[in-house]
């Protein structure tokens, strides 16, 4: 009985470690974006959506979502992004995306900028917002 208490504990701590990541734009905006172009707006080495329109990508700020969009769709770290960061902005090339506090501030902010790109747990997505890619 231990046992099943055990691993039904685990189970459950275990499915907010694979928690899917939604990335999200307001449902007006009608670009493509793939995975890569992802990656690039939030390197800050694409300043705009396929249509031409400026991007204003969403960060959110220590969040587990934020530490698994990194991993799967940056590809670095928390800790590697921040100083990534660091260095472009004290040589001046670059500015890092806004950092909102949750899912919902993410949602909303997306919802009411049409040139705004972000990203949540696939689970917490409304219909405010379109999803163009999970991971």
């Amino acid at each position: 009985m231990k046992k099943l208490i055990l691993v039904s504990a685990l189970s459950l701590c275990s499915i907010n470690v694979f928690a899917e990541v939604a990335v999200i734009i307001n449902p007006s905006n009608a670009s493509s974006v793939d995975a890569d172009t992802i990656k690039k707006i939030y390197l800050g080495k694409s300043k705009s959506f396929s249509n031409g329109d400026k991007v204003n990508p969403i960060n959110q700020d220590g969040t587990s979502v934020a530490d698994e969009f990194n991993d799967k769709v940056v590809g670095k770290s928390s800790s590697q992004l921040n100083a990534y960061w660091s260095k472009l902005v004290f040589t001046g090339k670059g500015t890092p995306p806004e950092k909102l506090t949750s899912d919902q501030a993410v949602i909303d902010f997306v919802a009411a900028n049409g040139n705004a790109i972000g990203y949540v747990d696939s689970a917490k997505v409304t219909d405010k917002v379109k999803v163009i890619a999970t991971f």
